[in-house]
């Protein structure tokens, strides 16, 4: 009977400990994942420097103080470009009281050479709908809308850079978002909330060099051996860090914030950063 209570207690231990661990721990101590390309781009781009975050779900369980801790060390690296792609906004905030203050003076405080990008995800669309877009332009991030910005540096040389709005309520329009201006152009971006739908994307151009996208979380609740226990719709084929579609690249970000549970198991909240090589 003693030793029937024992292995009770260290059980009902250990799956306490370690749901203390998911909630308090493994939600916060953000880390860098660095990712280096090796691509076909301007001899003026080579070592261009690109910062990925993605799915905030502001209103849930960041606090300010983890708001100063990304922009810190997203300014450490001193991007090219910073993007986002997609859930700046948890769909469980009350927003009628809703102050954007702090996220603007948040996103504000993120610097890159060249520019700050970001698309919506599902949950921006379902509490903010597109007051999103003022709230991106007061944090003079480029707000992209199945549209795109040509990037250009001193050599004058040229990215595109896409922005697919988000797939869930229609949204998106990619024959709008793939359009380009002229064939000068040395590297193709594309940003996507939804990872599921880089395979139309790549299927419309297979000429896009990289796809960023979010909305996974990498399942947010990973276990050893097996992986991510669940992934939301649209992220059930691409959920994890990096796939290669044909000739273009595609990272996921495991995201910043947490959806639906406020958990996190063996998937720290991240930044990505890319740098890219000339081949």
């Amino acid at each position: 009977m003693k030793k029937f209570l024992a292995i009770t207690f260290i059980i009902l231990l250990s799956i306490f400990g370690t749901l203390l661990y998911s909630r308090y721990v493994a939600t916060s101590g953000l880390i860098t994942k660095e990712y280096v390309i090796t691509a076909d781009i301007a001899d003026s781009y080579d070592g261009f420097k690109i910062v990925h975050f993605s799915d905030l779900h502001y209103g849930r369980i960041i606090t300010d103080q983890e708001l100063k801790k990304i922009s810190e060390e997203i300014n450490l690296i001193n991007p090219d470009i910073v993007v986002f792609t997609g859930d700046l906004i948890d769909d469980s905030i009350n927003i009628d009281n809703f102050n954007d203050e702090k996220l603007i003076s948040f996103l504000s405080s993120i610097k890159a050479k060249y520019g700050k990008y970001a698309v919506r995800g599902d949950h921006d669309y379902v509490v903010y709908a597109d007051k999103i877009k003022n709230l991106f332009a007061d944090a003079e991030f480029t707000y992209l809308e199945n549209s795109y910005d040509i990037l250009y540096n001193e050599s004058n040389d040229e990215i595109f850079i896409g922005g697919l709005d988000t797939y869930f309520y229609d949204k998106d329009d990619l024959d709008k978002t793939l359009t380009y201006p002229d064939e000068n152009i040395s590297y193709k971006i594309i940003l996507t909330h939804e990872p599921d739908i880089s395979d139309e994307i790549v299927s419309k151009d297979n000429t896009i060099n990289l796809i960023l996208a979010g909305h996974s979380h990498n399942g947010q609740v990973r276990l050893p051996f097996i992986g991510a226990l669940k992934t939301p719709e649209k992220a059930k084929k691409y959920y994890d860090n990096y796939y290669k579609i044909q000739d273009t690249d595609l990272y996921v970000s495991s995201g910043i914030g947490v959806s639906k549970v406020d958990f996190r198991l063996f998937n720290r909240p991240s930044i990505n950063f890319y740098r890219i090589n000339k081949k």
